[in-house]
């Protein structure tokens, strides 16, 4: 039995990973799914002031309450920023990070810093009506459950530090729109043994797209 731990992105909440969790755990595997603070059914405690330090620290508190150990660390999108925070803090409780379409911050960076320039657009122009609370693009799918998301989180650097002694990452890059914000994290470390990459032809919601692959490629790691 294999752990996994699921981090969603910007905007969405644990309810994205929902179809993934069953089809992981029906596997005889231990899934656990956060929704981080002010998304999705935390939307009531959403806030301007809420930080990546907040975020990953949801996280964290998870596995350390949970007394969580050889987790598969999993992050989509604006997750990978999380998920490579929380390896900055606990990398001895973490066998894996993959990450999901995702940012791939290096110690020090914050999303800001590795986005593209119509990211950055839009995170200064969609939260004019809501100082501090950036509205989400738009999600074929996703409808009400999308919630605003909070702007320090997109600004505050990472701290990784830490992280240097995980031997197992993985990258996985969505191909169908290419060249996106995620095509240079893809050739970044494309070539580089220390890690396993993989592509899948959908678009950035993966787990939407194509679940059944998703859920293949998340079960090669149980034995990695």
């Amino acid at each position: 039995m294999a752990t996994f731990v699921l981090v969603h992105g910007a905007w969405g909440g644990g309810w994205g990973w929902s179809h993934i969790g069953r089809a992981l755990r029906a596997a005889g595997h231990d899934v656990h799914v956060p929704t981080l603070t002010g998304l999705g059914e935390r939307i009531h405690l959403a806030s301007p002031a809420i930080d990546l330090s907040l975020h990953v620290r949801d996280v964290a508190n998870l596995i350390e309450y949970e007394e969580l150990s050889d987790v598969i660390l999993v992050g989509h999108s604006y997750g990978g920023m999380v998920i490579t925070g929380v390896a900055g803090v606990m990398a001895d409780r973490i066998r894996t990070l993959f990450y999901l379409d995702a940012f791939l911050p290096k110690h020090g960076q914050s999303l800001w810093d590795i986005a593209d320039d119509p990211s950055r657009r839009h995170y200064i122009e969609a939260q004019r009506g809501r100082p501090g609370m950036v509205e989400p693009f738009a999600q074929p799918g996703a409808g009400r459950r999308l919630s605003a998301h909070p702007l320090l989180t997109l600004t505050e650097p990472v701290s990784s530090a830490a992280a240097g002694g995980i031997a197992n990452r993985t990258y996985v890059y969505a191909t169908r729109d290419a060249p996106t914000v995620f095509t240079k994290f893809h050739q970044e470390v494309e070539a580089d043994p220390a890690w396993k990459v993989r592509t899948m032809a959908t678009g950035h919601i993966v787990m939407a797209d194509d679940p059944e692959g998703l859920i293949a490629l998340l079960l090669e790691e149980v034995d990695r």
